[in-house]
């Protein structure tokens, strides 16, 4: 049985709604999210980082979520939400997939903690100069999301793919420290279709 370890709000909704948008026979387990329980004996021989999400299914065992979903498209698929391996829409779904972890979610990240530093350490020059790094980059990141959809629904020339998944996701913790409607309203009105999914508000729900 393929298992999702997941914790509402984390990135184990991007497996989870995978499996949904495939209408796949899964289970979802709920875990403790508390640093006791992540660094725990029981849940590191689960996910040996103490990350969530995990996935296992028979003899694999996996952590990182964009991996889950290339892995689950490989067994499971059968070709569905996912461009032919070796196309011009293939580099294109790769190129937007890792986009979404790699170049959308790291300032989000930073920035968070650049502010609870800055929260600390008031007046200092080089944590705002850092902070303000962190913003230009997740600006910037929006601003190519913006271009993409400029002539198209979603971000693959196919269609709706495994890639918006993984944007998806980065896009609605971005819309927390940015109003998209204002300065990026094709990704706000994207992300509002990815949202309106049923497979999408499945995993919202989970």
């Amino acid at each position: 049985m393929l298992k999702i370890y997941h914790v509402a709000g984390t990135r184990s909704v991007r497996p989870i709604w995978l499996c949904f948008e495939l209408d796949l026979d899964f289970e979802i387990v709920p875990i403790d999210f508390s640093s006791a329980y992540r660094d725990s004996l029981e849940w590191r021989s689960i996910s040996p980082a103490g990350k969530v999400p995990a996935l296992t299914d028979g003899d694999v065992a996996m952590f990182e979520s964009g991996a889950m979903l290339e892995f689950i498209l490989d067994r499971y698929g059968e070709g569905r939400l996912r461009p032919e391996k070796g196309t011009p829409e293939s580099a294109e779904y790769l190129q937007w997939s890792w986009f979404a972890e790699a170049t959308l979610s790291r300032p989000l990240g930073f920035m968070r903690t650049m502010k609870l530093v800055n929260a600390v350490i008031e007046g200092e020059e080089e944590v705002g100069a850092i902070a303000a790094d962190g913003e230009k980059k997740a600006k910037a990141a929006l601003q190519a999301v913006e271009q993409r959809l400029a002539d198209r629904e979603f971000l693959v020339g196919t269609g709706f793919t495994a890639a918006d998944i993984m944007t998806g996701y980065s896009l609605d913790l971005m819309s927390h420290l940015y109003p998209l409607e204002d300065k990026y309203p094709k990704t706000a009105a994207y992300l509002s279709r990815l949202k309106a999914r049923d497979a999408c508000q499945k995993a919202i729900a989970a």
